[in-house]
């Protein structure tokens, strides 16, 4: 008599394509939202960052973000533009500081209520069990996979 084993679950699709599918749509999820404030999702995740950081130095913002700093000075633009932010000398002649104005503060205040009301409704949507679950397989797929090269700043 031959021995059955048991079936082996293999992964079907691509998982790349799979997390950018749902990364797009939780992403508009709040930016729908956030955006009521005349901010996208990322510009408040920035600008909170430096709320709770500030001021800080870019190279340092750029590495609590895990972003490099290229892109860390792209997306400071916009919001250095509006007011919101503010880049002040640093503490040598080569850095500089960035710090939230006081307007800055104030949108950040308007968009975390925004944001409240996003992560509410998708803990509703998926409910709370999953969202749970989801996170504990993210933050374990990150720990897993490790530092990133792309994301360590420059």
């Amino acid at each position: 008599m031959s021995k059955i084993e048991p079936k082996t679950v293999q992964p079907q699709g691509c998982t790349n394509l799979k997390l950018r599918q749902l990364m797009r749509r939780v992403a508009q999820h709040y930016d729908d939202e956030v955006g009521k404030t005349g901010l996208r999702g990322t510009q408040y995740s920035l600008l909170s960052h430096v709320v709770k950081l500030g001021p800080v130095r870019a190279v340092d913002l750029a590495a609590h973000m895990k972003l490099n700093t290229s892109t860390l000075s792209r997306n400071l633009q916009p919001l250095v533009q509006a007011g919101w932010l503010a880049v002040l000398p640093g503490p040598d002649a080569r850095s500089r500081l960035i710090e939230a104005t006081e307007a800055g503060r104030e949108k950040r205040r308007e968009a975390q209520q925004r944001w409240r009301v996003a992560q509410t409704d998708l803990n509703r949507l998926l409910g709370a069990d999953t969202v749970v679950a989801l996170h504990a397989l993210l933050d374990e797929a990150m720990e897993k996979l490790g530092p990133s090269a792309d994301r360590v700043p420059e």
